[in-house]
């Protein structure tokens, strides 16, 4: 039987990172797919796809995200606010949309520096404009403010309990239009923008939780990401205390004698000279039956069944010995002449 490591998992700031809970290339999928500002919140909160894993007030739900937006002369910022409590929001992105001088549309979505490191941007590129961009200068057109907030929550909002980062990285992507493309850059199309300072309760609260000190010397978000890839997968996690990076319990290396290499752990040494074998002798019941029915049936029945011709006693195919004969008996005949007699008289 397999045996297990009992020890609980270790895991530093290097292999799983509060930017792990929350895909940004996913966020800037899903702006491209909405209808409007309204639609967006929507996605960004789906109980079906769970896009966002964050839980910053570690209440074991994964933290409501709404959406506000400001609007600067030709330039429209979307704030994405995690809600941790009643009166305070954690900014975690902010989505910059922004109108040239040549009437092009540009977007870029940027990672709070608290959380993903100063200069993490992503410009998504949309092979087709998404029609609610127009909207945004249009006149008449009116800013999107989320009217939710603690403990008021739309209908459609069902919280679900966060899971390990290494499963949310693996299922986020399903939800990724592939047809997009993501680049990632350290220049802001926005420079007029100031940064959100008002809705940063979580690090204003936890301030040895910003990006610089959970990965010194490390810039943001990219180049922690290279530096992952270009390490061992099982770097930050403490695998001698039997866990994988991936969080699952690793077996034991077997190392008692006799054992082949690669076998499962748990498994009984080679047997001692004079035990008793670990398996039954290869005796089998010897078969009586026999190997196989006969392909055909007998070709003459038993002598109890029925003969093939009728017995004695049947009717005889000729009529009896005593049976009327066909001439008339021999009394019918006519008497001698008289003669006759009188010639043996003398």
């Amino acid at each position: 039987m397999p045996i297990f490591a009992q020890d609980v998992t270790t895991i530093t700031a290097n292999s799983d990172d509060i930017s792990d809970n929350l895909d940004l290339e996913a966020v800037a999928s899903i702006f491209g797919d909405s209808k409007d500002l309204e639609d967006f919140e929507k996605r960004l909160n789906d109980p079906k796809t769970q896009i966002s894993n964050l839980d910053l007030n570690n209440d074991g739900e994964v933290d409501y995200l709404r959406v506000m937006e400001t609007s600067e002369k030709n330039v429209h910022s979307i704030s994405i606010q995690a809600v941790i409590g009643k009166d305070q929001y954690q900014e975690v992105a902010v989505i910059d949309v922004q109108k040239d001088s040549k009437g092009t549309t540009q977007v870029q979505v940027v990672g709070n520096v608290d959380m993903y490191g100063p200069n993490y941007y992503i410009t998504p590129y949309y092979p087709v404009v998404p029609v609610f961009f127009t909207l945004f200068w249009v006149a008449a057109y009116r800013p999107w403010y989320s009217p939710w907030y603690w403990g008021y929550h739309p209908p459609y909002f069902r919280p679900w309990a966060p899971i390990s980062p290494y499963r949310y990285r693996t299922n986020v992507h399903v939800h990724v239009n592939i047809n997009n493309t993501y680049n990632r850059n350290n220049v802001r199309i926005n420079n007029r923008t100031n940064i959100n300072t008002r809705d940063n309760a979580y690090f204003k609260n936890n301030p040895d939780k910003s990006f610089n000190k959970r990965n010194p010397g490390v810039s943001n978000r990219s180049e922690l990401s290279k530096d992952r890839k270009s390490r061992p997968a099982n770097r930050g996690v403490n695998t001698d205390k039997g866990y994988k990076s991936s969080g699952r319990p690793v077996q034991k290396p077997n190392n008692k004698p006799g054992a082949r290499p690669g076998s499962k752990p748990g498994n009984k040494p080679s047997a001692r000279p004079g035990s008793k074998p670990s398996t039954r002798p290869s005796y089998t019941r010897p078969n009586t039956k026999p190997s196989a029915k006969p392909s055909t049936r007998p070709n003459n029945r038993p002598s109890n069944t029925r003969p093939s011709s009728r017995p004695s006693n049947s009717r005889p195919s000729s009529r009896p010995s005593n049976s009327r004969p066909s001439a008339r008996p021999s009394s019918s005949r006519k008497p001698a002449s008289r003669s006759s007699h009188m010639r043996t008289r003398h």
